[in-house]
């Protein structure tokens, strides 16, 4: 656990960042999901393992009968880059979820409906890949769960990105073979030579073994 000084530089409800004055006149800022009383750097070891994640990103797969699987990403516009890019559906956990023990598994029913369109049914799979990963913590404690969601269904569901909502912007989306999903993790790119992120990575890792 950290032990030194830190002071908040700015808050706002969605993104905050930190001063970790780790000795005197040594500066090391931190953005972080968290308001300060919940900072991953002053959590207590033990709690640590157990740890919420801020976020969850969701693998899913299309398994439509008589058709080989697909895995489904967006294109999603990022502000930081100012690219659309290749990506997972996600979302941040909602504050009244941090104590549901199905916190994981609800968020990514709602961010696969919010950014998809479509609605997990009885027929469908979904279980929880890791409870918490650091993909920046050089820069960030934001920690992501992954989540895997198989649709198994007779056929395609509809899909939109009518829930998107504020910042948001999509652009259609890509359904991704495992003829394509090895293209792009030997290129590193997609179609448009972008680089994507580092989820969709594991999301091509993880399509390719199921």
């Amino acid at each position: 656990m950290y032990n030194g000084k830190m002071e908040t530089i700015y808050e706002s409800e969605y993104m905050n960042l930190y001063d970790l004055q780790y000795r005197e006149g040594g500066h090391y800022y931190c953005a972080s999901r968290r308001k300060k009383d919940r900072m991953v750097a002053l959590t207590p070891d033990e709690e640590c393992k157990t740890m919420q994640a801020d976020a969850v990103s969701c693998f899913v797969v299309l398994n439509i009968k008589g058709q080989p699987k697909k895995l489904l990403l967006n294109w999603e516009y990022r502000y930081p880059v100012g690219q659309y890019m290749l990506s997972v559906p996600a979302g941040l956990i909602d504050e009244k979820d941090w104590d549901n023990p199905n916190a994981l598994t609800a968020t990514a029913i709602r961010e696969l409906k919010e950014e998809t369109g479509i609605e997990v049914e009885e027929s469908d799979e979904i279980k929880v890949i890791s409870p918490c990963v650091f993909s920046t913590p050089g820069m960030t404690d934001e920690g992501n769960a992954l989540v895997y969601i198989s649709i198994n269904r007779d056929e395609m569901p509809k899909m939109n990105h009518d829930g998107a909502e504020g910042s948001e912007v999509f652009e259609g989306f890509r359904l991704v073979s495992k003829e394509d999903a090895q293209d792009y993790l030997c290129k590193g790119r997609d179609e448009h030579g972008m680089y994507y992120p580092l989820y969709t990575w594991a999301a091509l890792m993880f399509f390719m073994g199921v």
